[in-house]
């Protein structure tokens, strides 16, 4: 059997551009990382088998940030606050299920 030591992992880019550019750190990306970190443990779904909560550099999304990403499905996602991680954790990280109105659009990029 191929299991995968997390059933998912979700990874907020926490990146700070010192150039002026748009980038996640400056759209409150932190915030939602330790928010979604926060329900994700309080909920009991951290831990092997379940949900991995993780910080990233640079994700090169920048024009969508703040930008999360969830694996395997390979999801991306922009949000504007708790409510929105809430949705992708209650929905995505729980249940599988693909929050449409937060996906990033694919020709959103750098």
């Amino acid at each position: 059997m191929n299991t995968s030591y997390y059933q998912r992992h979700i990874f907020f880019c926490l990146n700070q551009r010192d150039n002026g550019q748009a980038c996640c750190a400056d759209q409150s990306a932190a915030a939602g990382f330790e928010h979604c970190k926060m329900r994700v443990k309080t909920e009991g779904l951290a831990g092997p088998g379940q949900v991995r909560v993780n910080k990233a550099g640079c994700l090169d999304r920048c024009a969508g940030a703040p930008v999360a990403v969830v694996y395997p499905e390979a999801v991306w996602y922009t949000f504007v606050d708790n409510h929105d991680i809430d949705e992708i954790i209650d929905s995505h990280l729980q249940k599988g299920q693909i929050v449409e109105r937060l996906r990033l659009p694919d020709d959103v990029g750098h």
